[in-house]
């Protein structure tokens, strides 16, 4: 599989959903728990934070968005915490296991260290293993877990709190 890292665009709203509502569906990976709309998607993406990231990744072979990744500022009501960013990461199931999210961690860390990040933050839910094991081997530790802090349906998940240094 040939694979193409850019920075996101507006067009790449239908793609984003393609990956992101089957994983919000399956409630397995995320606590997000309501799918969003193309024009929804559209309107996050043209309101994304200018020291954002947003990167996607295509299969070259059918132009098909598989996987994204976005850092968002952590806070921005002090300037205290304008060096860490908070990092997701999404991979659509038939992507997974092959490359696809190392892709990413390379190019979105050099975009956050271009934007003056120092340090990505996330919350990864307690149960899910794989997406744990994948920021681990990107350099991320754990510091720390947040017990039933988030209720999915009617189930507390608890959320894993990992950081990475640039």
């Amino acid at each position: 599989m040939s694979l193409i890292v850019r920075q996101v665009s507006i067009n790449d709203a239908q793609g984003i959903t393609d990956v992101l509502n089957p994983i919000i569906i399956e409630g397995l990976y995320t606590v997000l728990d309501t799918t969003f709309t193309v024009d929804e998607e559209k309107e996050f993406i043209a309101q994304f934070p200018k020291r954002g990231v947003f990167t996607v990744v295509v299969n070259e072979d059918d132009s098909k968005i598989i996987g994204f990744q976005n850092i968002e500022p952590f806070a921005s009501y002090t300037k205290a915490f304008d060096h860490v960013g908070i990092i997701g990461t999404f991979v659509s199931s038939g992507s997974r296991g092959q490359g696809v999210s190392k892709k990413l961690f390379q190019s979105t860390f050099e975009v956050a260290k271009a934007k003056g990040y120092e340090k990505l933050f996330a919350y990864v839910r307690g149960d899910n293993e794989r997406a744990l094991a994948a920021y681990l081997k990107q350099g991320f530790e754990v510091v720390g877990v947040a017990r039933k802090h988030a209720k999915v349906g009617d189930v507390y998940v608890d959320e894993t709190l990992i950081e990475k240094f640039l």
